[in-house]
């Protein structure tokens, strides 16, 4: 997507890879909105820690984050003993597998790289398989959040009125987004809409980072507290909602997605409105059959004791308590939302009704 700095629309994705230097190129997104900057990450600890402190969140993000981790990771073994080379590789995809647990994304990526790399008859053709897998996934990644888009715009009618939660627009994914992707896509086709972002607390990625990219699109949006989606449905100010997620059960239909996801799809149920969820491919899990087996996240209590911020100056990472000082709190980042709360799942193959998933699972990247 493009990027305006300095008066000057600048192409940008949230993840690349700086083969010179061996290093992860992201968007430090805990600036934004208030201030643009790239970080690479010089090796695969600093990538998956990266990720750990969201400088890089997003299930489609942090897959592809993960899959240049682990090629990082791989291309700085100096040996040509495949069996050392193998504990190498194994030691950088646990350390980057445990950075973020709900999302399973990252997981299916360098599945799909160790995979490629498997192919290789010496560490020097591995490490170059390494590499190559991961820009395959980003490149694949991107393509199908742009496909997703052409099959969503269709449910982006002219003068609707869009909830999204959290951010899964181009941030959380390598291009386009997720949830986004049929707004950029309608808009593209001359409709016009309007969004509204829930702040999500408490990190905040829609009042930040959704309220930012639509900014910058020149999409029609407000920013609404939280709490404030079930007042807006129930004045009919509401025609729909799109959400990402991080996790997608291809057997069941539940999706895990940030925490407030669930009371959404139960206030949409509630005032008759559709409830879709916008995924690639990489996103569904086929092997767990049940919501209560996914991992839920519990982040630092801080998050929500205090809030981040910028100083009067322009200073960003400003942290300020605002809850009573002796009180401690609980902070699961993610929750689970059942299948018959959801309209439909919009997948690079189609829409589809979310218990239908396994029946075309080949089609949505299932194998044996």
């Amino acid at each position: 997507m493009n990027v305006l700095l300095r008066g000057r629309r600048q192409p940008f994705r949230t993840v690349t890879f700086d083969a010179a230097r061996n290093a992860v190129v992201l968007i430090e997104q805990r600036l934004l909105p208030h201030r643009f900057e790239l970080l690479a990450t010089p090796d695969y600890r600093a990538t998956a820690r990266a990720i750990r402190d969201m400088v890089v969140r997003g299930a489609p993000a942090i897959a592809a984050t993960a899959a240049y981790g682990l090629a990082q990771g791989a291309r700085t073994f100096r040996g040509s003993s495949l069996t050392a080379f193998e504990r190498q590789v194994e030691k950088v995809f646990t350390t980057l597998h445990a950075a973020r647990p709900t999302a399973v994304d990252p997981l299916n990526a360098m599945r799909q790289v160790r995979a490629a790399m498997a192919t290789g008859e010496s560490v020097a053709e591995r490490q170059a398989l390494a590499l190559a897998a991961a820009e395959e996934f980003a490149n694949r990644s991107a393509e199908e959040c742009a496909a997703l888009g052409q099959h969503g715009a269709a449910l982006i009618g002219e003068g609707l009125n869009v909830l999204t939660h959290c951010n899964a627009g181009w941030l959380a994914c390598v291009d386009f987004g997720t949830a986004t992707a049929p707004l950029y896509a309608a808009q593209a086709e001359g409709r016009r809409f309007h969004v509204f972002c829930d702040e999500t607390r408490p990190r905040c990625q829609g009042a930040s980072l959704t309220a930012w990219e639509l900014a910058q699109q020149g999409i029609a949006h407000h920013v609404i507290a939280d709490n404030a989606a079930g007042h807006l449905m129930q004045r009919g100010e509401i025609d729909l909602v799109i959400v990402g997620s991080d996790r997608v059960l291809g057997r069941t239909g539940e999706i895990a997605n940030k925490i407030g996801t669930y009371t959404k799809a139960v206030l949409a149920r509630r005032h008759g409105l559709p409830f879709y969820v916008a995924i690639p491919r990489s996103t569904i899990d086929w092997t767990l059959k049940s919501g209560a087996e996914i991992p839920i996240e519990e982040r630092d209590e801080s998050e929500v004791l205090g809030a981040w911020g910028v100083t009067a100056k322009g200073q960003p990472r400003c942290y300020v308590r605002i809850a009573n000082p002796s009180s401690p709190a609980r902070n699961p980042g993610f929750d689970v939302t059942p299948a018959e709360l959801i309209t439909g799942i919009i997948t690079p193959a189609g829409i589809f009704a979310p218990r239908k998933l396994w029946r075309r699972r080949r089609e949505l990247g299932w194998a044996e």
